[in-house]
């Protein structure tokens, strides 16, 4: 109950933190510290689970909402705001849509998890790749990176037009397109993952539909 609540308590940080990235360079500012602590609550409420021997399939599924959630409300906003490109989100809700509903019928059918234990990944490498605990830091981390960096580009531009310039202008013009070139890696990272979620997951989507020897089941 606890983790849960800490999910649901950063679906509404989110939506409070919104209003404070079109305010001024300090509120801004202030948007930045409070999205490294919401991402970081992620990490917090699947310890707590652990750590009290409450971990559930709900739970988890629950926090991979959470997730979906705060990503897609960071990314839109990013997108509205004018530092994300349009492709960016995108990408990220058709993926996401697609995925989910390829997990959501695994576990009602047979009861099957996106991680642990009772996951739907079949192979080694698509394990790896969507539910290790390497590729899911490595891409969790790599959301932090882009959400702060994009949040800073929004800070620091208020600064300019505020007369606060904390360093050359070209460096800020540099950080801008260092940061997209990370978002684009992120975006393929992103698909990466995913593919092998839809490709394990054909079994689950297309059961009642076609053959087993269509489907490559032996």
């Amino acid at each position: 109950m606890a983790a849960n609540i800490i999910t649901l308590g950063r679906i509404i940080l989110v939506l409070l933190v919104l209003p404070l990235f079109t305010g001024g360079y300090t509120l801004r500012l202030i948007a930045v510290a409070i999205t490294i602590l919401v991402f970081y609550l992620d990490s917090l409420d699947g310890y707590i689970a652990r750590k009290l021997g409450v971990a559930s399939d709900f739970g988890a599924l629950f926090d991979i909402t959470g997730d979906r959630i705060v990503e897609h409300i960071y990314l839109i906003f990013y997108t509205a705001m004018g530092v994300l490109n349009f492709w960016v989100p995108v990408i990220f809700i058709t993926r996401s849509f697609l995925v989910d509903t390829a997990r959501s019928v695994a576990y009602s059918r047979e009861g099957k998890t996106p991680f642990g234990d009772k996951t739907m990944m079949k192979s080694t490498i698509t394990r790896f790749l969507t539910a290790s605990r390497f590729s899911r830091g490595v891409y969790g981390v790599s959301k932090v990176f882009v959400f702060v960096l994009l949040g800073l580009i929004l800070a620091f531009s208020k600064g300019f037009q505020e007369g606060i310039q904390w360093f050359p202008r070209e460096w800020f013009d540099d950080g801008v397109l260092i940061t997209n070139v990370i978002i684009w890696i992120m975006v393929v990272f992103n698909l990466i993952r995913g593919i092998p979620v839809l490709v394990d997951g054909r079994f689950y989507l297309f059961d009642k539909y076609l053959p087993r020897s269509f489907k490559g089941d032996d």
